[in-house]
């Protein structure tokens, strides 16, 4: 799935034959705006070659979540293959109006579910995530983690074991969702005063917002600038696989954020 980190499109290369891709396009007109499913890309990259299906839901850079006909139209080209489904479901708690996503756990049995503590619930420096698979393939798993990981930390364990318990993980999220609502007024204000700069759609999930710009300069380039001008990080849309584009986080403090921002439309008018 593009766009998306590419970590799965280097293993399918190094470790298989290869990987293909099919996309998230926007689609549909004013406020009904969203990331859907290329469903005729996804049954042209998916063949009898195929051994894994790789998602990101919800989705990062964009901060989309498939509808449930989507979904299934995942779980069927898995099937039709006998593929495994393997779905990233990190940002999975941090959704906007505070519906938790639905998840591919269940639909199918060669699924396989990945998450963590580093994004929905805001406790990167933990280091700690988890798989949920079928018993068989997590003992191949174990065997696996045990040559590549002896443990985790002490403190990061015994916090981990805290937070998930379900009082502390609710208010986590809710902490995490509370953060997006405070903050994106003021990136979604900062993007209208940009003019006809970017074209945006609205992410239903995760703090972070994917924007296309309207520059005739690459976005690693731009990208780089901006480091180097501003003292200010945002991702550019070719560490997704995709072009003009500028993936920016909007967790941190808002004055900071604001203050990022600032700084950002500073090298952006210089380019216009």
């Amino acid at each position: 799935m593009i766009p998306n980190y590419l970590q799965g499109w280097g293993l399918g290369r190094h470790y298989g034959a290869g990987s293909d891709a099919f996309h998230l396009v926007v689609r549909g007109d004013g406020g009904g705006r969203r990331w859907a499913l290329d469903r005729e890309e996804l049954d042209a990259a998916v063949t009898d070659r195929t051994r894994v299906i790789l998602v990101t839901n919800p989705n990062n850079p964009t901060g989309a979540v498939l509808t449930e006909d989507e979904m299934s139209a995942v779980v069927g080209a898995a099937a039709r293959v006998d593929a495994w489904l393997v779905a990233d479901e990190i940002y999975r708690g941090a959704e906007l109006d505070g519906r938790t996503s639905p998840t591919f756990w269940g639909r199918y049995p060669k699924v396989v579910v990945t998450s963590g503590l580093s994004k929905a619930f805001a406790l990167p420096g933990l280091r700690l995530g988890w798989a949920v698979a079928p018993p068989e393939l997590i003992e191949r798993l174990w065997i696996h983690h045990d040559y590549t990981t002896l443990t985790p930390n002490m403190l990061s364990d015994r916090i981990a074991a805290a937070v998930m318990e379900p009082p502390r993980r609710e208010a986590a999220l809710a902490r995490t969702r509370e953060i997006m609502r405070r903050n994106l007024p003021v990136l979604e204000a900062w993007i209208s005063e940009q003019g006809n700069l970017f074209d945006y759609v609205r992410p239903v999930a995760g703090a972070i917002a994917y924007l296309h710009y309207h520059l005739p300069i690459a976005s690693t380039e731009l990208v780089d600038r901006i480091r180097v001008e501003q003292s200010v990080l945002v991702v550019p849309g070719r560490q997704f696989g995709m072009g003009n584009d500028l993936r920016i986080g909007f967790g941190s403090d808002p004055d900071h954020l604001r203050k990022g921002l600032e700084r950002m439309g500073e090298t952006l008018r210089q380019l216009r």
